[in-house]
């Protein structure tokens, strides 16, 4: 019973990722310098998917774009989530597209092709539809779940105790009567919930909880994307320019220029068609999209720095993120964290976070951003303005 096939849910939003998935969605957020999906895209290669079905949905065009029909030699077949009602009414929405069992993956979470694999391998050898199960000190972000000899005997959605040690993944194995198990749920607050058709499933026989290990990286809020770098450059597990014959931390895409006098502190990735300027120090810990540039002396440490993003000289950028189509004019000052940051109605106190600015922002000379600072995309900074907590989409910002 082997699986060549998979569905990548790929259709919401991040709404607490604003203001960076005002734009695109969370799948097509960075991850040091390549979005969340294609790590998910080189799992499922690595553990011999042949086709790549793929459920879209809130801005869909933008992951339809970056891919196309294919990804590393595998089909991609793109169904559409018209409306945002649940995970399972996701994977419904691929039903047409599925022939036999099939893998079942959020693609909004960094993996690596170990969970992949192990899952697939209790699948082949149960016969029984199959979940991985990850270890974490935490799980009140998280679906958590209690084991019995191998199976899921219990699935518990965020938690407010700190009582369980074990989380729901997001990979799965299903046979294509999941589709019917679905069809048979019954929906909350208008919504199918893909773990309310596993809880079916446990009802009507078993189902395979395989605890594994690997990259497993999720961003909830805008500060995570920060951790989620730190994870990836840490296992090695950015795009594949060429790594530095001096430093094994450091890589640098061949189609990248970095001045002779700018320094590269690693861990430090640099994508293809980026600009480093002389005196320019980039790291520890930054990630540079494609097409970046870091002007003369500038200094940019524990990054994310997304596509087309332009540092121009004398600035300094610490913990900061970015969006796609940024300038940061000559001398822009990112402090960096910890700051309290609100989200919605909700304030997150002491979190690792400089400012994220969104696309298409424009920050005039001598700028600077109080810790924890959310720009929206659009905006404008002027000239010397002291910018600080969280600045509309669109707002222009004078001193």
């Amino acid at each position: 019973m082997s699986i060549d096939t998979a569905v990548v849910l790929a259709a919401g939003e991040g709404t607490r990722l604003r203001p960076l998935t005002r734009n695109r969605p969370k799948p097509m957020l960075p991850a040091a310098n390549r979005p969340i999906l294609e790590y998910v895209f080189d799992a499922l290669v690595a553990a011999d998917v042949r086709q790549i079905v793929v459920v879209v949905g809130y801005k869909r065009g933008r992951v339809q774009d970056h891919f196309g029909p294919t990804y590393d030699g595998v089909d991609l077949e793109y169904v559409t989530q018209r409306k945002q009602l649940g995970s399972g009414h996701a994977l419904l929405q691929a039903r047409e597209a599925v022939d036999g069992p099939a893998l079942v993956v959020n693609g909004d979470r960094v993996i690596d092709a170990n969970i992949v694999r192990d899952v697939v391998r209790e699948f082949e050898d149960s016969g029984e539809p199959s979940m991985a199960v990850l270890e974490r000190p935490e799980t009140s972000q998280y679906g958590a779940v209690v084991l019995h000899e191998g199976d899921v005997a219990e699935l518990v959605e965020k938690p407010d105790t700190d009582e369980y040690r074990l989380i729901n993944a997001g990979v799965y194995a299903f046979e294509s009567s999941v589709f019917d198990a679905i069809d048979a749920t019954d929906r909350s607050d208008g919504e199918l919930a893909l773990t309310d058709t596993i809880g079916r499933l446990m009802d009507d026989g078993r189902v395979r909880g395989v605890r594994t290990e690997g990259m497993w990286v999720d961003a909830t809020y805008p500060w995570d994307l920060l951790a989620v770098a730190d994870e990836v450059l840490a296992r090695g597990h950015v795009d594949e320019p060429a790594r530095s014959e001096r430093d094994a931390d450091v890589w640098v895409d061949p189609a990248a220029t970095v001045h002779d006098a700018a320094v590269l502190q690693g861990p430090v990735v640099v994508g293809p068609d980026c600009e480093v300027g002389p005196g320019a120090v980039v790291g520890p810990g930054a990630a540079l999209g494609q097409n970046v540039t870091v002007g003369a002396n500038a200094t940019v440490r524990s990054s994310v720095l997304d596509t087309d993003t332009r540092v121009e000289s004398g600035s300094t950028l610490i913990d900061a993120v970015t969006g796609q189509d940024v300038t940061l004019g000559a001398g822009t000052v990112v402090p960096g964290g910890p700051a309290d940051v609100r989200v919605g109605r909700e304030v997150f106190e002491d979190q690792r976070l400089g400012a994220v600015v969104a696309d298409r922002v424009t920050a005039e000379g001598d700028a600077s951003f109080a810790p924890g600072t959310l720009v929206g995309p659009d905006a404008h900074i002027g000239t010397s303005v002291r910018a600080g907590g969280t600045i509309a989409g669109g707002a222009e910002v004078v001193r």
